[in-house]
């Protein structure tokens, strides 16, 4: 995971629809707060406004067509998807944990609540967890203060990922062990085997150039450029590149 930097002006869908909506979702809650509790009532979230094609391109140009946890580059083989930090529809600590109702639903169409990812992170991994520090400051409805929660995932819009996560080699760790580097890998399966085999192919490749580039040899100054490219932002896997060649 790396820094994201958005623009600070979310997309006019999300900032006239997107608002409008949110607003309707808020009235429709108070008037049946128990009913949205419960589940007898579920928000009926609109993709064609979160997940509009001036979002979505925005947010994929702003991340470098990357996967906002595990940093791959799968646009060529998938559509991939608008993530909502903070789960819209319901939200669990656990995986094993029963759905909480409602979820975010205040936060569906929040320009900092989304992001780019891949549809593995997304749906496999993370779906609707939302871990804290302490349950009893979860944030219930519209009403309450979100910003009052200590969540337990990196939030890669707002914090610097690699303050909490750096690797030895192709697998992620969290540094000094802290609490929101080892959840986040852990929950999201950022040390997936799948995953950190293709990170072990692409770091293969940068220590070879490594070797190159500090030889003196014919090619050293094209492998030093390259070298220099791959911890850039816009680079797959920069975290592990940037940690490798430290």
């Amino acid at each position: 995971m790396i820094r994201i930097r958005k623009p600070n002006t979310a997309p006019k869908i999300l900032r006239n629809r997107g608002v409008t909506q949110t607003d309707a979702d808020k009235a429709a809650y108070d008037g049946a707060p128990q009913d949205y509790r419960s589940g007898n009532k579920t928000f009926k979230f609109k993709g064609s406004i979160y997940a509009a094609k001036p979002v979505k391109n925005t947010l994929k140009k702003a991340q470098h067509e990357k996967c906002c946890f595990c940093e791959a580059k799968g646009t060529h083989v998938a559509y991939g998807n608008v993530e909502h930090f903070r789960p819209k529809g319901g939200f669990r600590q656990d995986p094993n944990d029963p759905l909480g109702r409602p979820g975010y639903y205040w936060r569906a169409y929040a320009w900092e609540n989304l992001f780019f990812s891949c549809q593995l992170c997304n749906q496999r991994y993370k779906k609707n967890l939302f871990p804290l520090r302490n349950t009893a400051r979860r944030a219930r409805s519209h009403h309450d203060d979100s910003t009052a929660e200590e969540a337990l995932f990196i939030d890669p819009g707002a914090m610097n990922p690699e303050e909490f996560i750096s690797f030895r080699q192709e697998y992620p760790y969290a540094i000094d062990d802290n609490d929101l580097g080892r959840i986040t890998i852990d929950a999201l399966g950022l040390d997936r085997e799948a995953l950190a085999e293709r990170r072990r192919d692409h770091l293969g490749v940068l220590l070879l150039l490594k070797t190159m580039a500090e030889s003196g040899l014919t090619g050293a100054a094209e492998a030093r450029n390259y070298l220099e490219s791959s911890k850039e932002d816009s680079a797959e896997y920069a975290a592990m590149a940037r940690a490798a060649l430290a």
